[in-house]
């Protein structure tokens, strides 16, 4: 019986794990990365890639951060591969951000193959099959235990197990895309979402990928040689593209104001706000979503958050030496009551990707209003420089990078 270490021992859930687990990974983010990064190891710390997802997510660390402290041992040729797939995540969000009916297409679609399976006998059994690890294709059903004990997935194993879940087991595509949302501990709206898409043949139009026993077998280091997976991987339907939105411009918040700081956990370290210079008199950290658009999806990456939000409350109050409160969920009500107490009229926030939090943070923005507190957001300069490049397909995206770098004074 193989052993799965628990999540949080895993990942430890806090900023100076988070720190820690950076410096460790630096000295190898160079041409060891690269040559190394598609092989997996099998489950619990993956030497040879950074495990540094969860922390990225939720914005433990930012992305510029984590990027400065690879420059400073390697050059920016020698890390390509690893700064590359930094901004996979970034470009993710900002493709999704000006494409958002994209995510809420993936929500109807989920929902109707769930009620499809609910009256589908034979559909609900192969679901049940593929998520307990019990299709007896050994690496799939291993990756599945995986996922479900530890909230990770190496990346490569994430692809080969979409395109098992959508070419040989021919389960719908949305199911297995929610399937990771309810257990990856780095379940991200944009990231995941598009990976499907993009196995599935939807996302890049006509571009699918096959999971091949040859390759699997070479990055597992012989551990599987599965029999019996799909021979070709056709797209599974001819799906116009989205049309794309302009980006929306926020409104400068008011320098002049004091303001109650609300960090949430699309961005737990909220460093956007807290370089702004605004008059921060309190601080609230949420672990969740509205009622009405929950979040986050699975108990693992709940119980992970949740910590991470404990932990980020205390750094805040020893950073800005004010109140600092922790709430379950985007309530109006408690928010508008805590700001009441500091003596504001306005709560800012960082701005949160298309996802469960916008949502959230929309519905919160309206009510908080009708208080007579106006809730304002600060979009990351990391993100207002990088998400009007994602008009297309990421290798023309890649191609700013550098230019990128240089405007976050990284080269």
């Amino acid at each position: 019986m193989t052993h799965f270490p628990e999540p949080l021992e895993l990942f430890p859930p806090s900023r100076a794990a988070a720190l820690d687990r950076l410096a460790e990974f630096v000295p190898r983010a160079g041409r060891s990365y690269a040559a190394q990064r598609n092989a997996d190891p099998g489950p619990g710390r993956k030497p040879n890639v950074s495990m540094l997802s969860p922390y990225l997510r939720h914005r433990l660390l930012t992305e510029h951060e984590v990027i400065a402290a690879v420059l400073e041992q390697h050059s920016a040729n020698q890390a390509e591969k690893f700064i590359q797939e930094v901004f996979w995540r970034t470009y993710w969000k900002g493709w999704l951000q000006m494409r958002p009916k994209v995510w809420m297409d993936f929500l109807a679609e989920r929902d109707a193959d769930r009620s499809r399976a609910q009256s589908n006998s034979g559909l609900a059994r192969a679901l049940d099959q593929a998520e307990s690890g019990r299709t007896g294709i050994d690496c799939f059903d291993d990756w599945a235990r995986e996922l479900v004990a530890t909230g990770y997935l190496h990346n490569h194993a994430r692809m080969w197990f979409a395109s098992i879940w959508i070419f040989t087991l021919k389960l719908p595509w949305a199911l297995g895309a929610d399937f990771f949302l309810r257990h990856l501990l780095d379940a991200d709206p944009a990231s995941n979402t598009l990976s499907w898409r993009w196995v599935a043949g939807i996302q890049t139009r006509g571009k699918t990928y096959l999971a091949r026993p040859d390759n699997i077998e070479k990055y597992t280091d012989g551990r599987y040689r599965p029999t019996g997976l799909a021979q070709q991987a056709d797209p599974i339907r001819d799906e116009a593209p989205y049309p794309r939105q302009r980006l929306e411009k926020l409104p400068a918040v008011p320098s002049d104001r004091p303001a109650l700081l609300l960090a949430h956990g699309d961005d737990l370290g909220a460093q956007a706000v807290l370089e702004s210079g605004l008059d921060l008199r309190a601080a609230l950290v949420v672990a969740g979503g509205h009622g009405q658009s929950p979040w986050p999806f699975g108990d693992k990456a709940q119980s992970f958050v949740r910590a991470a939000c404990a932990d980020t409350a205390t750094e805040l109050g020893e950073r800005l030496k004010v109140m600092v409160g922790r709430i379950d969920r985007l309530e109006a009500e408690t928010i508008a009551e805590r700001a009441r107490q500091a003596g504001v009229e306005i709560v800012v926030t960082p701005e949160a990707p298309v996802g469960p939090l916008v949502a959230g943070l929309a519905q919160l923005e309206m009510a908080l209003g009708e208080n007579g507190i106006t809730l304002q957001r600060v979009r990351s300069a990391w993100d207002e420089q990088a998400w009007p490049h994602a008009v297309k397909g990421f290798f023309p995206f890649k191609q700013n990078i550098p230019k990128l770098l240089e405007q976050a004074s990284l080269i």
